[in-house]
């Protein structure tokens, strides 16, 4: 006997509040995003309105042109594109006879679905678990929640389980937090290794599918190649749910750490970015940040906007960033051409590699202006001094004697501190 499977058929529905400037492009993206879902999408609903309708979000007569389209289009699920509150999305599906999601929870599923290792489904647990505590009552309507008695003791069945059930995901709630704190300290103590070495850190940041990934990959290929350590990467809304730390090894030398994180998306759910804390502490800590845009996407200017508001609101500030305008090959000639007035912008594609050469030079400057041009003196005896050397300072020239070897080379501040017995003037 085959499996059959369900198939969703969803229509999205939106209202545009006080002409929204950015209301299409918002339900091309909730669209999007439920295909990213798994959702087919039969129908688009839309109306103006100057404020939410407090029982619906949208207006009675729109809510009988969304049935109606259900009907017609033999829909089972309907989209919201903004958060519905408890008493909305039990109003909906009353009326509607029909599941009811909003945009909020449709991201959380994305994420659920996507989410590998442990510490991305702990958060995504905890922030859905988050979400669907105020909503847990729609679902014991049905249970009979009045009694003959007044008082806490003589609850219906339905107010008990309630209540009880309210209780234990709370209590999974702060399970969840307390194992994901674990593994925040567990990060910690990387962080603080890598610290240790005086390694400068650099997070790519941005939009969900910009091109993260890819850019990361592309750097680990071209500098790292041996250790086979590429991270996934797709043409898909959030491809990527956990941090990856790469260490990457310039030619002459300079090493830094390069952090893939999770992208953003506009009205990113508040719980789901304090769930992802963890994840994100590695973009808090970082010394420079990557600002990755699609730079063909005709909204690129809203995703970016999106992206630094998040990063204002996780805390991130004061740490450089560098703007790359990634997908440069899909762009038209005339977007390629245009003047880009900001220093720290940088244009690249990085499926095809062009412009990575300026994106280092603006690496290299912005993580090792502080690396000392010196000349070093070392007894050719001592091999291991050599080789500390060749592994870790780009050596731009050296002069074998009879008993030294004079080194030119540019180190790090804290190598120059041991390399300083055998500094000449």
């Amino acid at each position: 006997m085959t499996e059959k499977f369900i198939v969703e058929r969803g229509i999205v529905v939106g209202a545009n509040i006080n002409n929204r400037s950015d209301f299409e492009y918002s339900m091309t993206e909730l669209e999007n995003l439920a295909q990213a879902c798994g959702i087919e999408v039969v129908g688009r609903v839309e109306q103006n309105l100057k404020k939410p309708n407090n029982s619906t979000y949208v207006g009675s007569g729109k809510v009988d042109e969304v049935r109606l389209a259900v009907e017609l289009q033999d829909a089972n699920l309907v989209i919201f594109n903004h958060e519905l509150t408890p008493s909305q999305l039990r109003n909906l599906e009353r009326t509607l006879s029909i599941r009811v999601i909003d945009r909020t929870n449709l991201i959380l599923e994305i994420f659920e679905r996507r989410a590998k290792t442990r510490e991305a489904k702990l958060q995504v647990e905890a922030a859905h678990l988050q979400y669907l505590l105020p909503r847990l009552i729609g679902s014991y309507e049905s249970l009979g929640r009045q009694s003959g008695g007044v008082g806490t003791k003589n609850k219906g069945v339905g107010e008990k389980k309630l209540e009880l059930d309210r209780r234990k995901v709370e209590q999974k709630i702060h399970e969840l937090n307390r194992e994901i704190e674990l593994i925040s300290v567990e990060r910690k103590t990387q962080r603080k290794r890598r610290s240790d070495i005086a390694m400068p850190s650099v997070a790519l940041v941005g939009y969900t599918n910009a091109g993260k990934s890819t850019l990361m990959n592309l750097m680990v290929n071209r500098f790292n190649r041996q250790d086979n350590k590429t991270v996934f990467e797709k043409d898909m809304l959030f491809a990527t749910l956990e941090t990856s730390v790469r260490q990457i090894r310039l030619p002459d030398r300079k090493k830094f750490t390069l952090s893939d994180t999770v992208g953003f998306v506009s009205e990113l759910p508040h719980d789901l970015v304090k769930a992802f804390r963890a994840t994100l502490e590695e973009v808090k800590s970082a010394d420079l940040l990557l600002h990755v845009v699609d730079y063909s996407n005709e909204n690129y200017a809203l995703q970016m906007a999106v992206t630094l508001e998040t990063l204002n609101e996780i805390g991130i500030k004061d740490i450089p960033i560098v703007t790359v305008y990634n997908k440069l090959d899909l762009c038209s000639s005339e977007r390629k051409s245009h003047e880009m007035l900001d220093k720290d912008v940088v244009r690249l594609s990085a499926k095809t590699g062009e412009g990575l050469e300026a994106l280092l030079e603006h690496i290299t400057a912005k993580l090792f202006s502080d690396y000392v041009d010196c000349t070093v003196d070392v007894p050719i005896s001592d091999g291991k001094l050599i080789a500390f050397l060749n592994e870790n300072t780009h050596i731009k020239d050296s002069a074998y004697g009879e008993t030294n070897v004079t080194f030119n080379v540019v180190c790090s501040p804290l190598d120059y501190q041991k390399l300083l017995p055998y500094v000449v003037n």
